[in-house]
């Protein structure tokens, strides 16, 4: 039986949570402790021991994976109803759903591909973008706090996405005569082609993969850690430290808020980028000259 009043459940609660929260922003001496990488690779949660092991991180990623479908499907809904209608009055939420397809199929898809290959590849590119930029915002999200392309697990599936598809397109539109026109360009001297065609292998077949992945990765990590270091300096600051060192928590907060606005504007970027250089690609692939 609890012997326990709720004032003095209340009191230990409060102390756990303190203790808690101390051991997360300081070390044994009690000096601050700043995030580490290891903040990437959280206990196991279901399924330890198997290929499908869940940890927190892979549960953010289906959750926000959950929710585009969700959202996509109401989407689709809200169209088929409204081409039943003679007349067309979008809501708020169809407009929406149409602003953001149309960013991707206008901005992206038709601008570098033209309208029959924009459309052709618009499917995939849609998927990149949302999928991209739904797993960069979980960042900032209170409860999630972490973007799973920080990992680079997925962004590798994405540019192995747009590695196949830009190859495929290559070798539909021009056969097996794609790699010969991909890595030796007409035009090109060729006592030069003993330089141009390493070059041109390592760029267009080795780089392009390895920048997509790369570059969103380490974009949405070193985000991550600066907002994880104001935000528990802050907390070390106005909690822990002692005399005049606790102001420097209003500058570390300063900080997190501008850096948290700039990990939004990031979170977009890398979407758009992704996006853009994976059509850029299949554009090349397309091009009659290489």
């Amino acid at each position: 039986m609890n012997s326990f009043t709720p004032k003095q459940e209340t009191a230990l609660l409060d102390n756990a949570l303190s203790l808690i929260l101390k051991a997360a922003v300081t070390d044994d001496s009690g000096n601050y402790k700043g995030p580490s990488i290891m903040e990437f690779y959280p206990e196991i949660l279901l399924f330890e021991g198997t290929p499908f092991a869940i940890n927190r991180i892979i549960l953010v990623r289906l959750l926000v994976i959950l929710l585009l479908i969700v959202l996509f499907s109401l989407w689709v809904r809200q169209f088929n109803k409204a081409t039943k209608n003679q007349v067309y009055v979008p809501t708020k939420f169809q407009l929406m759903g149409e602003i953001s397809l149309n960013f991707v199929r206008t901005s992206i898809a038709h601008g570098q591909l033209g309208k029959v290959d924009g459309d052709r590849f618009l499917p995939l590119l849609t998927t990149i973008f949302f999928t991209v930029l739904g797993l960069n915002i979980t960042g900032i999200i209170p409860g999630l706090n972490i973007s799973s392309n920080a990992l680079i697990g997925y962004p590798i599936v994405l540019a192995a996405a747009a590695y196949v598809t830009f190859i495929y397109a290559g070798v539909k539109k021009h056969g097996i005569g794609y790699f010969k026109s991909a890595v030796a360009p007409a035009g090109v001297p060729p006592a030069l082609y003993v330089m141009v065609v390493p070059i041109e292998i390592l760029s267009t077949f080795i780089l392009r993969p390895v920048t997509l992945a790369l570059r969103l990765t380490m974009n949405m990590l070193a985000g991550h850690l600066l907002l994880v270091l104001c935000f528990s300096a802050t907390q070390f600051f106005v909690f822990y430290a002692d005399g005049l060192f606790s102001f420097f928590g209003i500058g570390t907060f300063i900080f997190g808020f501008a850096f948290t606005l700039f990990e939004i504007l990031v979170s977009f970027l890398q979407a758009y980028v992704f996006t853009l250089l994976t059509t850029v690609y299949i554009q090349l692939a397309l091009a009659d000259e290489h």
